[in-house]
């Protein structure tokens, strides 16, 4: 997909705030921390790739519906529906 960057600011901010998360995830796991504690940090981050990539497609999805050079669509109804579950 084929994306104008410019839309995709705060895509690019919540992914670099998701590896600082992974990060810390990763630090808290080596040091021991208590189990309820990663699980809660490994469901924020999760949750913030997954908003990330929601708005990934969102964002993309008009330029992927309209027709290309050829005349045909690029991506049709059922490929915007698997991206999507890709990511529920």
């Amino acid at each position: 997909m084929d994306v104008d960057m410019t839309q995709l600011g705060d895509v690019v901010g919540r992914l670099k705030r998701a590896q600082g998360q992974i990060g810390g995830i990763v630090r808290m796991i080596e040091d021991g921390r208590d189990c309820s504690e990663v699980v809660a940090q490994l469901a924020a981050a999760s949750r913030a790739l997954d908003r990330a990539g929601f708005k990934i497609i969102a964002t993309g999805m008009r330029q992927c519906m309209v027709e290309g050079d050829d005349g045909t669509r690029r991506l049709d109804q059922a490929e915007l529906e698997r991206m999507f579950l890709s990511l529920a």
